[in-house]
């Protein structure tokens, strides 16, 4: 409006308005006057108005009756110019809505007159539309003088006028509808009380009616009169009228304004009352018809069906029955029932055409269908109308296959429709082919039994947008093109399935969301509307009803013919779009008939495409079997494989596959065509889709599946999909390439499918595993006794299935896991293998999914799960092994952590493989318990670590692989680690876990049985590790004895300190010494045999080249174990009561060990017993540990030395967990060891160790080659014991154990030692040291001597045994003692590499028990023991040989030691014998003494000749000190020595004071060779000893006397000679030695004459004095000698006797 009524808007029209009046004026200026004047008077009007008003437009209205008059009266002129210009002006006037009601009815009473004189008659029209279109001022008689106007034009001999009219008519006979639904738009809000009016007045009174609908009323009804050829009531002025057009307006005004006809009942009334009867009118003739009936038979002509009017007439009836079935129920069935009938084959072919695309028009429209379903198919006595458009349809198409029109036969003679590619020529020959020359291409059509329909693309889905009924302008009935109706009739069957499947499952889909939302709304709380809810929830359920029994009668009525229908062009189609129409109609139809439930016909649907699938013979036998619930096992899976061909077949359906069918002998082969690869496409689809309503026809479905991908030949991959598969056996299957790139599709889709089924709901799943089981129980009895490849279909499917329902696996796992596992025995391996890996794989992903709840809360679930993989174990085909333990492998890496519940499953598949299953298996198995140990030990529940001990010591025991078996051994140390790491929390869990199974028990009154009961849970498991550890300890394999035994002890070592006190009696009596007595047994009855090497090309070290040797180690190891913890733990085993049995068991083990004729066994058993004795030292504050002060608290003093240590000892421990110190320090305080136990222990331990010393060194009775003897390190280690062991028990040690001690000592250094050993013991020859044996014996005594040192006095009897056990050793300086019968040599002369023995160098012992006797004797030389048992006697005794030997010494410094030893021990012991001199208890010794002196000054061993003159005086010095000795500690206490003992002494000095003349020197070394020194020595003491004393008794005096004399009768003797020689030499000078003589008596004579001035005067004889001084004579005689060195002595000898010389005394003086 605001376009026409705006200011610049009105500004124009009032200047196009002058303008238009200023032309019209000039026109008419000449010819017609009256006109021009009016226009003039016109302008000044218009001027007027816009003038004096404000809203022009108005009153231009109110004037436009002036405002127009020019312009008709320039009309009327009947100009032509004239009239354009006045058309034009009138008709913008008209657009700008300035005419009045009186002045439009001027204008068409002007327009009529024109229209009479033909004038203008486009421009009238024009005029006629604009004015009845802006606005509605024209109404009632003007309205209908208007629309008659347009009419008559209609009529009128111009071609153009007459469209332009027909077009103007229906646009104005619109306008007036569209101006009834404008009023009732207006008037809406007003309800008007509607007039009472009787139900069947015959004519409805119009005056109830509002203006424009009255108008419209007026006009409809008598469009009915005219088109049944009446007069109209309303329209005057009509002249003539074609029924074609009348019902082309009547259509077109119920097609678009049904809501005028349903809202007004005067209308409703027109419907029922005029048009239904008219159309049924005009219907006649055509229902009457026949084609090819003879006109002559019937009485009267009948009329023939004229195509326009038909036409038109179904176009009515289509409105009628889409807008106005609710209105006229009755005539639709009618109408229905005559639309069905114009399909019959007898009807004409263009009356057939329209009639399908009638009936397509209803079959777009489902609801409509619907409706026909409820009004007639469901009432008692009503035409099953819906069912029999349906059926029509079905025989309509059947029909046009069945009476071929002429010319309609198919191109190739005796083509049948099945697939026999028989039929001669190329694909070029191909019925449908259009042009035969190059480029030709062929039609989509069907064909059956010859005939040949093409398919024409007739409308788009879902529109029935029809052809024939559209050809308006033709008056003849057109010909119909071949194919056409079939087309047609073929689309609404599709649009029909299409209709009814989509409404319906929307409104199933709306119910459901609608029921689902009720009863959510139930479930809450209501508040008030309680009572009002649950009425509307049974309305709704009853609506519910109501439509479900709609639905299903619509299917009941329509599947019969559908199926019919669809199978026959399914069967015919050669289009693949068409095809897949079908299929996809079927697939709907299935799906629909499964939603509701309704079986039969979802079956039928189904068995229709599975039929379609297969090729023509196969279907049947398949399908038959499947529907005789799969009783007939002759169809099943075979092996095929495929080769690429060219599409060469000639029959109407491309092949595209040639394959083998699916029997257990397959004959021949079977050929896919596209269509039957399209077909299972559809059916892939249908139950990828639609699985959940499937239920029982899944059989159906699946056998189908199985056959295709059989003859296809897909393979099952990773996952359960199927992918194709390679050729294998011979070119049994050929696939095109078009099929090719269709198989990845195709396998794809079939995955896909099995995922759909996740969004079935239970009892649709149950059917679909229950088929697919029973699919695979066939397959598996087809593949039962022979090798070919079995059909994997199902079991591969069963795992996709299984996979993504995973979220409610637990509804289907026993099903699946049962059968799968069935499948798993299979004898096929193809078959058991893909039953393996779909089962592992099932149970892979049912672990890693995230369950809700999860896994970790749903512990049976969890079970459910791992159980078939136990299940496994019970298999013994061995791949399916290897299956299961990869399976167990990727579970523990992904889900190892959360397994919990489930480990004991895990675990025991581990644990159940055996020895004899291959390495390989071992292997992986093993594989999997290192990943656990190592990484899952913590996440695993602690009951289930005994398992895994379990678990880890069984492969150490499997012998197919070393390596493993170390490893497990490695494994089993580590599960301890961490026992000890995690003890607590260990303990704490499994306390619980007990205290839960022991109640369990007593409610069932069953005594709890597990390993070592009584012991608490944590102990229990500790003592499986050390049990399992135990066997392996004596396994056949040296390694893993060895690996055992050390992991053993360390973890006892390491970790014992966790077991509670009591367990330790477990460990001490079951496993260690259960373990010792084993391998004791299993050592000593080895095999001797040489192993040659060990297996494969490894060399064994020849200390291990036997068996048992191998053992020896062993045994060792375990003894040495056992040791340990003896002696570590000690605090811990002393307390048990049965400590001393352990203990003397132990000594036992020792001392066999000890005594067996192995070195390496023997050597180690002492190793032990030494670690064994050391245990009880106290321990030192230094040495505690750090303990926790909690302990030291509660420990309680306890007085007394012994216990006290003990007790502490017991604290003491290797760990400071203090909290787990409590176990001991409350209730279990261990109980204190009192010394007597103590003592027996330590006196046990030393009856063991003198059993071993005695048997081991008692020396062989026989000497052959095989002789055993000890070896150096096991007799030092033997005698090494001794001194820790003594420790023990010195107060109860007696002289018997003296007397055990020394044989063992003396036996011990006996032995001697092989000569291959001795470069490695012995020193060499030359070297003084003592061998570690040697030691070791001194040391023993060391350690007893210092014992009796500070012991009692009943201990200090034991010296002199002690004496006589070291000078026996000293002995062996010159006497080596000898072992047995055994030949020794020395080891200068002894061969290396022969088995001789060598006997060791016994001089430095001998000489190291030389010294220590000397320092004994030190010590104890005043000893009442050592006094009265003659030690210094058997000292010197001793002391004699080597003296007596002297320079024959075995070496030189036995002899020197012994002299400086005899020195050292006289000057202690001779004043002790003074002492003692009385008592007689020396009286023996002196004898003894003397000699021993006498054989060493005067020694018969001559020295040897090399001895060099350094070296002899250091001898003769020696020799001097032996004289001084006696002048200092002898003589001068000579009267306390017996006389006898002095006179040897004096004759021994005096044979030492003179030189016997020697001739054996010569002249050089006479002088040194005199001992001069020593013979001075002899001489000065002999003087000394003369004068020096008192003498007491004549005796002696006589003794001194004599022996001087003595002397200087020999000085003087000695002189005279020399003086004699000297002068009968003459000039030649003396022989040297005599020079010498007589130097040494002028020495001598010096030296006495000093001694005598020395000597008290009363003590010198007068005597004596004389023969002095007569000397001097003889001595001047001498001056004259010639050798200055007699000169030089005789000068020292003449000088003393000046003091003789004084002068002579008075007589008086002298008086």
């Amino acid at each position: 409006m605001s376009g026409t009524s705006s200011p610049e808007a009105v500004k124009k029209l009032l200047e196009n308005m002058q303008g238009d009046l200023r032309g019209l004026s000039l026109e008419c200026r000449k010819k017609f006057p009256p006109v021009k004047e009016a226009a003039e008077s016109g302008i000044i009007k218009v001027k007027t108005i816009a003038a004096r008003n404000t809203d022009i437009l108005a009153a231009l209205k109110e004037n436009s009756s002036e405002v127009v008059q020019p312009f008709l009266m320039g009309c009327g002129t009947k100009e032509p110019k004239i009239t354009q210009l006045c058309l034009a002006a009138i008709q913008r006037l008209m657009s700008h809505e300035v005419v009045s009601e009186a002045a439009a009815g001027n204008i068409i009473n002007m327009l009529w007159q024109l229209m009479e004189n033909s004038l203008e008659e486009l421009k009238l029209l024009q005029t006629v539309l604009v004015l009845l279109t802006t606005n509605t001022v024209v109404h009632d008689e003007a309205l209908s003088k208007a629309i008659v106007l347009c009419f008559r034009l209609h009529f009128t001999k111009d071609n153009i006028t007459n469209n332009t009219a027909a077009a103007t008519v229906r646009q104005v006979v619109t306008v007036v509808f569209e101006r009834v639904v404008a009023e009732d738009e207006r008037y809406k809000d007003i309800i008007e009380q509607p007039v009472a009016v009787q139900g069947n007045s015959n004519r409805r009174s119009v005056s109830t009616l509002k203006p424009c609908a009255k108008d419209a009323y007026m006009l409809f009804q008598d469009l009915c009169q005219l088109v049944n050829a009446d007069a109209p009531y309303w329209l005057v002025g009509m002249t003539e009228m074609t029924r074609t057009f009348g019902l082309e307006l009547l259509e077109s005004v119920l097609n678009d304004f049904p809501q005028v006809f349903l809202q007004h009942q005067e209308f409703s009334f027109l419907l029922k009352e005029r048009v239904c009867p008219l159309v049924i009118k005009l219907f006649s003739p055509n229902i009457k018809f026949r084609q090819g009936s003879s006109t002559s038979s019937s009485p009267a002509p009948v009329e023939k069906p004229y195509f326009p009017i038909c036409m038109r007439l179904l176009r009515v009836v289509s409105v009628l029955i889409k807008q106005f079935y609710s209105l006229l129920v009755t005539e639709c069935e009618i109408f229905l029932s005559l639309l069905v009938k114009f399909l019959d084959a007898d009807k004409p072919q263009w009356l057939r055409a329209v009639a399908v695309e009638s009936i397509h028009r209803l079959c777009v429209q489902p609801q409509l269908l619907r409706s026909f379903c409820q009004s007639y198919d469901m009432k008692q006595h009503s035409t099953k109308v819906f069912r029999d458009i349906v059926n029509a349809l079905g025989s309509f198409i059947q029909s046009l296959f069945l009476v071929p029109s002429a010319g309609n036969t198919s191109v190739t003679p005796n083509q049948t429709g099945s697939n026999a590619s028989g039929s001669t020529g190329s694909a070029q020959t191909n019925p449908g082919v259009l042009g035969m020359g190059g480029g030709a291409t062929v039609l989509p059509a069907f064909e059956y039994r010859g005939t040949w329909i093409p398919i024409l693309n007739v409308t788009v889905q879902g529109s029935a947008k029809a052809t024939y009924l559209e050809m308006l302008d033709k008056v003849e009935p057109p010909t119909i093109p071949e194919g056409y109706a079939m087309s047609v009739a073929f689309h609404c069957l599709l649009d029909l399935v299409r209709g009814i499947t989509t409404m319906i499952e929307g409104e199933l889909g709306e119910a459901e969301t609608v029921s689902q939302s009720t009863t959510e709304t139930t479930s809450l709380p209501a508040l008030s509307s309680e009572h009002q809810d649950s009425q509307s929830i049974s309305d709704q359920s009853d609506k519910e009803l109501v439509s479900r029994a709609v639905w299903e009668e619509m299917v009941n009525a329509c599947w019969c013919g559908l199926l019919a229908a669809l199978s026959l062009l399914l069967d015919a189609s050669t289009d693949e779009a068409a095809t897949e129409n079908i299929l996809k109609a079927e697939l709907t139809m299935a799906a629909l008939c499964g939603r509701l439930g309704l079986v039969t016909s979802r079956d039928a649907f189904i068995t229709a495409i599975c039929k379609g699938s297969l090729p023509p013979h196969y279907a049947l036998t398949v399908l038959n079997s499947t529907t005789a619930a799969l009783s007939s096992k002759s169809y099943s899976i075979q092996g095929q494989n495929v080769q690429m061909i060219s599409p060469s077949s000639e029959s109407h359906q491309q092949v595209v596959a040639v394959g083998q069918p699916l029997a257990l002998q397959p004959q021949g082969t079977v050929m896919l065509t596209s269509k039957n690869i399209q077909c299972m496409r559809t059916l892939l689809n249908l139950a990828h889709c639609h699985g959940a309503v499937l239920g029982t026809s899944w059989q159906l479905v699946l056998a189908t599946l199985q056959h295709l991908v059989w003859i296809l030949g897909l393979k099952p991959g990773v996952g359960g999909a199927l992918k194709p598969g390679r050729a294998v056996e011979g070119p049994s299957t050929v696939l095109t390439t078009a099929v090719m790139t269709d198989l990845p599709v195709i396998s794809n889709i079939l995955s896909r499918l099995f995922e759909s089924s996740q969004y079935l709901d239970d009892v649709s799943l149950h059917h679909l595993i229950n088929a697919l089981c029973s699919l695979s129980l066939e397959a598996m009895d087809m593949a039962y006794g022979n090798n070919k490849e079995p059909s994997l279909f199902a079991v591969a499917k069963l795992l996709e299935t299984g996979l993504v329902n995973m979220h409610r696996i637990e509804i289907l796992w026993r099903p699946l896991t049962g059968h799968l596992l069935e499948v798993c025995q299979h004898p096929n391996s193809r078959m058991r293998e893909w039953g393996a890996e779909a089962l592992t794989s099932l149970i892979k992903a049912g672990l890693t999914f995230s369950h809700d709840p999860p896994l970790s809360q749903n512990q049976r679930l969890q079970l459910l799960l791992l159980n078939p993989l136990k299940e496994l174990s019970n298999i013994s085909h061995p791949d399916i092994r290897i299956k299961q333990l990869e399976c167990v492998l990727q579970i523990l890496q992904s889900q190892g952590d959360s397994l919990g519940p489930g480990w004991p499953l895990v675990l025991g598949v581990m644990g159940a493989i055996r020895s004899d299953q291959g390495e390989s298996l071992i292997r992986t198995a093993f594989q999997c318990l290192q990943l656990v140990v190592t990484d899952f030990l913590p996440t695993m529940p602690c009951t289930c670590l005994q398992i895994v001990v379990e678990v880890a010591g069984s492969f150490g025991l499997h012998n197919q692989e070393l390596n493993i078996s170390l490893t497990s051994i490695g494994l089993l140390w580590n599960i301890s680690d961490y026992f000890f790491q995690r003890g607590e929390i260990i303990e704490k869990e499994l306390n619980k876990e007990e205290a839960v199974l022991q109640k369990q028990a007593e409610e069932k009154g069953v005594v709890l049985n597990r390993p070592f009961h009584p012991a608490p849970p944590f102990d229990c498991l500790w003592l499986c590790l050390y049990a399992k550890l135990g066997e392996l300890c004596v396994d056949p394999r040296p390694a893993v004895r060895k690996s055992a035994g050390q992991t053993l002890f360390s973890t006892i070592g390491a970790h014992g300190t966790l077991l509670q006190h009591s367990t330790w009696h477990t460990v001490i009596w079951k496993v260690l010494f259960h373990l010792l007595d084993r391998v004791r047994e299993s050592s000593t009855t080895a095999d001797k045999e040489k192993i040659e090497s060990g297996g494969g090309n490894i060399l064994i070290h020849h200390s291990r080249d036997t068996a048992e040797k191998q053992w020896a180690e062993t045994w060792v190891l375990t003894l040495a174990g056992v040791a340990r913890i003896f002696n570590t733990r000690r605090y811990l085993l002393q307390p048990l009561g049965d400590f001393s049995q352990a203990w003397d068991v132990l000594l036992d083990h020792i001392q066999s060990a000890a005594l067996s004729k192995n070195n390496e066994v023997s050597l180690a058993a002492l190793k032990s017993f030494q670690e064994i004795l050391q245990i009880v030292s106290p321990v030192r504050d230094s040495e505690k540990p750090d303990t926790p002060p909690a302990i030291n608290v509660s420990v309680p003093v306890v007085v007394g030395a012994t216990t006290a240590t003990s007790l502490g000892r017991s604290f003491m421990r290797t760990d400071s967990i203090g909290e787990r110190m409590g176990r001991y320090n409350g209730a279990e305080l261990p109980v204190v060891t009192d010394e007597i136990e103590d003592l027996n222990l330590w006196w046990a331990a030393w009856n063991s160790w003198y059993r071993i010393g005695s048997e081991s060194t008692k020396p062989p009775i026989t000497c052959d080659k095989l002789t055993f003897i000890p070896s150096q390190p096991f007799l030092t280690a033997l005698i090494q014991i001794f001194p820790a062991l003594y420790q023990h028990i010195k107060t109860g040690f007696s002289m018997d154990d003296l007397q055990k001690l020394g044989i063992i000592l003396h036996g011990a250094v006996s032995v001697p030692i092989s000569s291959d050993a001795s470069p490695f013991i012995l020193p060499s020859y030359t070297e003084a040291v003592l061998t570690s044996l040697q030691e070791a014996v001194l040391t023993a005594l060391d350690v007893l001597q210092k014992a009796i040192c500070v012991g009692s006095e009943n201990m200090q009897i034991m010296y002199p045994a002690i004496f006589d056990q070291l000078l026996a050793f000293v002995e062996f300086s010159c006497k080596p003692p000898q072992y047995g019968q055994l030949e020794t040599k020395h080891i200068a002369n002894a061969k290396y590499n022969q088995a001789e023995w060598v006997a060791l160098n016994y001089v430095p012992f001998a000489e190291r028990s030389l010294e220590v006797v000397v320092d004994l004797y030190q010590k104890t030389a005043c000893h009442k023991a050592v006094v009265n048992e003659k030690v210094l006697q058997n000292i010197i005794k001793t002391l004699r040989i080597p003296l007596s030997l002297k320079y024959s010494c075995p070496s030189e410094s036995t002899w020197k030691l012994a002299v400086s030893s005899l020195l050292k021990v006289l000057s202690i012991g001779l004043p002790v014998a003074r002492q003692h001199a009385s008592s007689g208890k020396f009286d023996s010794m002196w004898p003894e003494l003397a000699n021993t002196f006498e054989d060493f000054l005067f020694t018969k061993s001559a020295p040897p000749d090399n001895l060099s003159i350094q070296e002899f005086q250091k001898n003769e010095s020696i020799d001097v000190e032996v004289v001084q000795l006696i002048s200092t500690e002898i003589l001068p206490y000579a009267n306390f020595i017996p006389k006898e003992f002095v006179g040897q002494i004096m004759t021994m000095l005096n044979k030492g004071s003179i030189h016997s003349q020697s001739s054996s020197f010569t002249e050089a070394e006479i002088d040194i060779r005199l001992r001069e020194e020593f013979s001075k020595v002899c001489f000065e003491t002999l003087l000394q000893f003369s004068f020096s004393n008192k003498v007491t008794t004549p005796q002696e005096g006589y003794i001194s006397r004599m022996a001087l004399s003595v002397l200087l009768k020999r000085s003087q003797d000695v002189l005279h000679r020399y003086i004699e020689d000297e002068r009968l030499s003459g000039k030649c000078p003396l022989p040297r030695q005599q020079v010498t003589e007589i130097i040494f008596v002028l020495k001598a004579v010096s030296t006495l004459i000093d001694s005598l001035k020395k000597t008290q005067p009363e003590n010198v004889d007068a005597n004596t004095w004389a023969q002095v001084i007569a000397l001097y004579p003889t001595l001047v005689e001498c001056i004259t000698c010639s050798s200055s060195e007699v000169c030089s002595a005789l000068k020292e000898a003449l000088v003393p006797f000046k003091d003789f010389m004084h002068p002579p005394a008075s007589k008086a003086q002298i008086s």
